[in-house]
């Protein structure tokens, strides 16, 4: 009866979409994620100077870290709050949430207010993440949504690049809440995009329930969580009993939420959604990647700084291979998924490609030249690249409309916590060698130290993604829905 009624109200607000429309939907959703992926790089070149000017620096890191927390622990929030109450309000929410961030962290007198700022602008960024893919599965048919999934790839790569550039020039020669500041005019332009074409978008029936204490629970595991990632190694030891009892914290609350899941009448992410066996294994494989592909992006210039012999600026400069690498993969990918009937085999290839090429890093570490090293890497985003879109496509394929916005944002979620667990991993991999990671950026160029703790830091990220490659290889395969519908009636179905 149920979705009888959603089914009758999706097809009551239904409009056909013209393309020119359908492109501003994706454009602006496209600029207002490009903001919030901004903010994750922006900020770092400017540190220093908010330090110096704000006062108490020990709180600095947090700058960081609250942005972390926020964003990925409300990222399914959002899924399930677009499927109840429509794309339009959602996204206008989590626009203005951010905004609203972006000013008072732009005004902050003091360290506090700045952490307080960045974690509201995180509450805001963590639903732009999850809704610009969601929307994007509601305009097209899973067949031709990969080749979308190349411009969300290529908006982190814009944003990886950019953002340093632009917080470094603006706290050196402008002023530091520039970083902030930007944010206000490019977030209305993006509000004024899609204003009126999002309006044509289902808005699904309203009397659906959010699970309040679900998404509570929910919130605590993950910040829990994410605190002893981050803490673990650097602040305190990993067996200290702060981080244990943090962990031991975020296991009891991850427990609560698995039993809400099975008892409430209406829960935050849906049973149907979790137990299928795609979602599953798409989610987790897109986990894994993740924590191999930002792990490598943090300690790759620790390596090149100490063993290659580049400064700090040129070793940021040689990252870009990797990044670059990695929108490349993740474009031919997008081109070539609508082609192949085992369309999951292009990401596979591109894995086991990726761990190749990191054994061969691990091997030659020790006394590679800059530009092995660049092809090396360049490659190894390449192959990495290809799973982005066949990660999307493939969750988003696999469930029904109703459950569009909670699967990718389950898909969002894991990929950010990923992102935590792999600069911790590796990070510990790297202690444990006994790297001595406080120094980075402080040894003088040319100086020679042992490879050792980075031929283990690249066979950790390899192992890592041979999981993601085993996770791939167990999960379903399902065809691809849609070739050139009209939207209207591909989002009545």
């Amino acid at each position: 009866m149920d979705q009888a009624i959603d089914k009758q109200a999706m097809v009551q607000t239904s409009t056909p979409l013209t393309e020119t429309e359908k492109n501003a939907i994706i454009g602006g959703v496209l600029l207002s994620m490009l903001l919030a992926a901004l903010d994750q790089t922006i900020v770092a070149p400017a540190m220093p100077t908010m330090a110096r000017l704000l006062g108490h620096a020990e709180y600095l890191p947090w700058i960081v870290t609250g942005y972390l927390l926020t964003a990925t622990a409300v990222a399914p929030l959002y899924g399930k709050i677009s499927d109840i109450y429509g794309r339009r309000p959602t996204v206008y929410a989590a626009i203005l949430i951010f905004l609203a961030g972006s000013l008072v962290s732009a005004m902050a007198p003091n360290m506090l207010i700045l952490v307080v700022g960045r974690a509201i602008q995180g509450a805001g960024g963590g639903g732009l993440f999850a809704l610009t893919q969601t929307v994007i599965g509601d305009l097209v048919p899973p067949r031709e949504r990969a080749r979308y999934a190349a411009w969300i790839s290529g908006t982190w790569a814009v944003a990886s690049i950019a953002g340093p550039l632009l917080g470094g020039t603006f706290a050196e020669h402008l002023h530091w809440s520039l970083i902030f500041w930007i944010n206000i005019p490019l977030g209305l332009l993006a509000m004024a995009i899609i204003n009126k074409p999002l309006k044509k978008l289902p808005i699904a029936a309203k009397h659906h329930r959010i699970d309040g204490l679900g998404a509570l629970l929910l919130v605590a595991a993950t910040s829990l969580l994410l605190l002893a990632l981050n803490w673990g190694g650097s602040e305190y030891p990993w067996l200290s009993p702060e981080i244990l009892g943090l962990l031991a914290c975020s296991a009891v609350f991850w427990s609560a939420f698995a039993l809400r899941l099975m008892r409430a009448a209406e829960p935050l992410i849906s049973l149907e959604v979790l137990g299928n066996p795609i979602v599953l294994a798409g989610t987790l494989s897109m986990f894994l990647l993740q924590a191999a592909n930002v792990g490598l992006s943090v300690y790759l210039p620790v390596y090149l700084q100490s063993v290659v012999g580049l400064s700090v600026s040129e070793s940021g400069t040689a990252l870009l291979g990797l990044m670059l690498g990695t929108v490349a993969g993740a474009t031919f990918s997008a081109r070539m998924i609508a082609r192949f009937f085992h369309y999951k085999r292009i990401a596979m290839i591109g894995t086991v490609f990726s761990i190749l090429c990191l054994g061969v890093l691990s091997l030659v570490a020790g006394n590679a030249s800059l530009l092995l090293v660049e092809v090396l890497t360049t490659c190894v985003g390449l192959g990495t690249g290809t799973t982005f879109p066949v990660a999307t496509v493939s969750v988003q394929n696999a469930v029904d409309r109703m459950h569009l916005g909670v699967a990718t944002g389950v898909l969002t979620f894991l990929r950010s916590l990923g992102s935590a667990l792999g600069v911790a991993m590796l990070g510990a991999v790297a202690l444990g060698y006994g790297l001595p990671l406080a120094s980075e950026g402080t040894q003088p160029a040319g100086h020679i130290a042992s490879a050792t703790p980075f031929v283990m830091i690249f066979l950790a990220a390899a192992a890592t993604l041979l999981l993601s490659f085993i996770t791939l290889w167990l999960m379903p395969e399902k065809t691809l829905r849609g070739h050139a519908e009209a939207v209207a009636p591909a989002l009545a179905e």
